[in-house]
């Protein structure tokens, strides 16, 4: 009887260890996404779930209810810092994307508790944002669910919902502005002068353009074989109206590129710029 009762549970141990090593492929696998924006990053980590010949907008997602947007846990979205979505700041770090389907409108939360399975637990107290936004009908069908981040700027980008075909884009905007200008001041009395980003920053962004000028001048004075600071050069005296910097910064620009493996890319930039001057 001993003997019998230690095969059965060497039995059962391998019958354990096998189902503990088993590994099958998941109908929803887990995905993290993770972009730069601005100074920090967005990560998203959610499931993604394949549309297996089904409908899901109205049938497998009903309208009208509150979607995990993904699968199995909740969709987790982690700002590296504070951002703005619809008309509500939202502090750096994590929360939960929720979303209630409809058939022309969605709505967008953004919540809290980051520690839910589905909506099992979802609370509109710990909702931080409701934003309604408009589907768009895609031309053809996305058979996974897939969460993107695009449209990227200085401050701002959007996370882009796709499955089936529909697709939807919450707006995300960053309060940077007056941290990097104040971040840019403090940088250029550094001993290591960051001249160039400071001065492609401020073109880019449209700001303080008489500083950018200055800032990319002194960048061309501390690398003067760099085409491609006077191909800047050239483009923020345009925007100052200022045609001699322009087309004096144009022209080295073709100079210096020559030769280069960038030659023809920058002759032709250089080129269109000189035909805009007047």
């Amino acid at each position: 009887m001993k003997y019998a009762y230690l095969l059965l549970t060497i039995v059962i141990a391998v019958q354990v260890a096998a189902a503990q090593e088993l590994k099958l492929p998941a109908l929803s696998p887990n995905s993290t996404i993770t972009q730069d924006i601005s100074t920090s990053k967005i990560e998203i980590t959610y499931s993604r779930p394949s549309l297996r010949g089904r409908t899901v907008f109205g049938d497998v997602v009903p309208f009208g209810s509150v979607w995990r947007t993904g699968a199995n846990s909740a969709t987790k979205v982690t700002f590296g810092e504070d951002v703005r979505i619809g008309d509500v700041n939202i502090k750096a770090g994590s929360y939960s994307l929720y979303t209630i389907p409809d058939k022309t409108e969605w709505e967008v939360i953004i919540n809290k508790n980051t520690g839910n399975w589905g909506a099992n637990g979802y609370d509109t107290n710990d909702d931080v944002v409701r934003l309604k936004v408009r589907p768009v009908a895609l031309e053809s069908a996305v058979e996974t669910f897939t969460i993107s981040i695009g449209s990227i700027t200085f401050s701002s980008c959007t996370i882009d919902l796709s499955w089936e075909r529909t697709h939807v884009s919450i707006p995300v905007s960053l309060n940077n502005q007056e941290r990097l200008l104040t971040s840019i001041d403090k940088a250029i009395n550094n001993p290591t002068i960051p001249y160039q980003p400071a001065a492609m920053y401020l073109y880019e962004t449209n700001q303080q353009l008489d500083k950018a000028l200055e800032y990319a001048t002194k960048a061309a004075e501390k690398n003067p074989k760099a085409y491609w600071i006077q191909l800047l050069r050239a483009r923020i005296a345009a925007k100052l109206s200022n045609v001699d910097v322009a087309r004096e910064a144009a022209q080295k620009t073709i100079e210096l590129a020559k030769g280069t493996s960038a030659e023809a890319e920058y002759t032709k930039n250089a080129n269109d710029l000189l035909k805009t001057l007047k």
